[in-house]
């Protein structure tokens, strides 16, 4: 079998990926420092307010000179977008998914540029980098398939029962109009690519407002939309701040939509605004998750071990799958905090542009600040810190933010438990009965992804009553993370998610879709 790269199968590349992740990395490099524009109705515009932007690896690598877009911007690209939605609409659904196939293609053949760009403005190291890049490849094709599959989504009904009239009916789902799509700073390329490939080929325009700590993704994002050929004002890209341009996008009336990712807080707000005005309007809100794991005393230890390295600690935890709770059977927990720690520890964190790096700095100060906090308090509430705590701040990690992966085993009353923290802290509690474990796993007011390791017995009892929209099951490769378009729909339960449906699912695209009842006569 030929490899091909998912965030399942990104640990044992091929030596290929390597080589050509270095020359690109060269050339990226080479043109640090531009300045960057918005992209509105079809071109490149100037903002009036620019931003230097430096790498979270060294403070002393500026990426470039972002734009800061501000309300004139924002009217001008919803302007557009609302000036294209009527023609958009009316293209046929297989013109579009070509486009879609188009703008895939061209970001394919860009994947290793656009990698080496993530790791210098995220800071995730480069098999992250080039799986998020592949895999918004894929959100492009499979949406793009996907609606084809369903013909458009429109379904002949039966007619009705008259005598002497033909009464034919079918039903229509049809878009929306203007769709904003936020996405957030930790995989600003495949959330922000993804909920643009579905609002796109089901026939909205689109307004994207990427994280303000990573605008450079957009723009990524934005020259391949661009040089597919899309109509001008069918997508537009702006930057900036969330009050600058969230709330100018969210507030407008021309809004008819809204895909947003991020926090539980944020999204809540978005809901919120969006159900109120002339009428309520549609918000796809993915939101945050914290994530358990239950190991059982029938687990595989070592395979539970790597899953829970790779979920907690992949990518700084700066992840809304990444496992942040672990319930371990008093029966084998000795033997496998100590297998963890043993992985820890050999774990290389640094620049995660070099190869042999496995965990880079997380995404700014106000994370590493967070970190800080979060292992005062863990220590202050009664928690065993086993591993980590310390900012790392000398030597070659002075010029970034860098940060000791933590393992805490901590008391239940801890707050913590209840808190999502987005950084590299895993917190352990022993059980004896699994029943009370499957009751602490399900404790939370979100439900996003979660794992387990035990026996077959074990996975169906785990089924059957976790509370989270995304579950694994014996999983080395990620205890709670690693979902991949057509192999995993990702969406959250309870208060991870607004819509009870998945990211890459079968039920997805309809949620940018409304239906119309079509009764004709003749």
């Amino acid at each position: 079998m030929s490899f091909r790269l998912t965030y399942a199968t990104m640990f044992n590349p091929p030596e290929a990926m390597h080589e050509n992740f270095e020359r690109a990395l060269a050339g990226i490099r080479g043109g640090l420092g531009r300045t960057q524009r918005l992209f509105i109705d079809g071109r490149d515009v100037e903002a009036g307010a620019h931003e230097d932007r430096v790498s979270p690896i060294d403070r002393g690598w500026k990426l470039g000179r972002f734009p800061m877009a501000q309300v004139p911007d924002v009217d001008a690209a919803l302007a557009a977008a609302s000036k294209a939605f009527p023609g958009w609409r009316a293209t046929p659904p297989a013109e579009r998914a070509k486009l879609l196939r188009g703008a895939a293609d061209i970001m394919e053949r860009r994947v290793y540029d656009i990698a080496a760009a993530l790791v210098l403005e995220v800071g995730k190291n480069r098999l992250e980098a080039l799986a998020e890049a592949q895999e918004t490849v894929d959100f492009f094709r499979c949406y793009a398939d996907d609606f084809e599959s369903h013909k458009g989504y429109e379904v002949e009904l039966p007619n009705d029962p008259l005598e002497g009239f033909v009464s034919r009916n079918r039903s229509v789902l049809r878009p929306y109009g203007v769709w904003a799509v936020i996405a957030p700073f930790n995989f600003p390329l495949a959330l922000a690519g993804g909920p643009t490939a579905a609002a796109l080929v089901t026939g909205n325009t689109v307004v994207l407002k990427c994280s303000s700590d990573t605008p450079w993704a957009g723009r990524w994002l934005a020259d391949c939309i661009r040089d597919a050929g899309f109509p001008p004002g069918v997508f537009n890209y702006v930057a900036g701040s969330g009050p600058a341009v969230g709330e100018a996008l969210v507030n407008d009336a021309r809004t008819a939509g809204v895909t947003f990712t991020g926090s539980v807080g944020v999204g809540r707000t978005i809901l919120g605004a969006m159900a109120t005005g002339r009428y309520p309007r549609p918000c796809i809100a993915e939101m945050g998750g914290k994530n358990p794991c239950i190991v059982t005393e029938r687990a595989d230890l070592d395979r539970a071990a790597s899953g829970l390295l790779r979920s907690a600690y992949g990518m700084g935890g700066q992840k809304c799958s990444a496992v942040s709770r672990l319930y371990v059977h008093e029966k084998v927990a000795d033997d496998l905090l100590a297998r963890l720690e043993k992985q820890m520890d050999a774990i290389r964190i640094g620049d995660p542009t070099k190869r042999e790096t496995w965990l880079g700095p997380v995404v700014n100060a106000r994370a590493q600040q967070n970190y800080a906090r979060y292992a005062g308090e863990l220590q202050s509430g009664g928690a065993t810190l086993r591993r980590g705590g310390r900012l790392l701040s000398e030597g070659d990690f002075s010029h970034g933010y860098y940060v000791e992966p933590v393992l805490a085993e901590a008391p239940p009353g801890h707050p913590l438990w209840r808190h999502e923290m987005f950084l590299p802290i895993l917190m352990a509690q022993r059980y004896r009965d699994r029943d009370a474990a499957m009751r602490l796993a399900n404790d939370t007011d979100m439900g996003l992804t979660a794992g387990v390791y035990g026996s077959a017995e074990d996975v169906r009892w785990f089924q059957e009553n976790i509370e989270a929209g995304v579950t694994y099951a014996n999983r080395g490769q990620g205890a709670t993370t690693g979902a991949w378009p057509g192999y995993q729909p990702f969406g959250g339960w309870k208060g991870s998610g607004s819509t009870g449906k998945a990211i890459a699912s079968f039920y997805y695209l309809p949620l940018y879709l409304r239906e119309q009842s079509r009764t004709v006569v003749e």
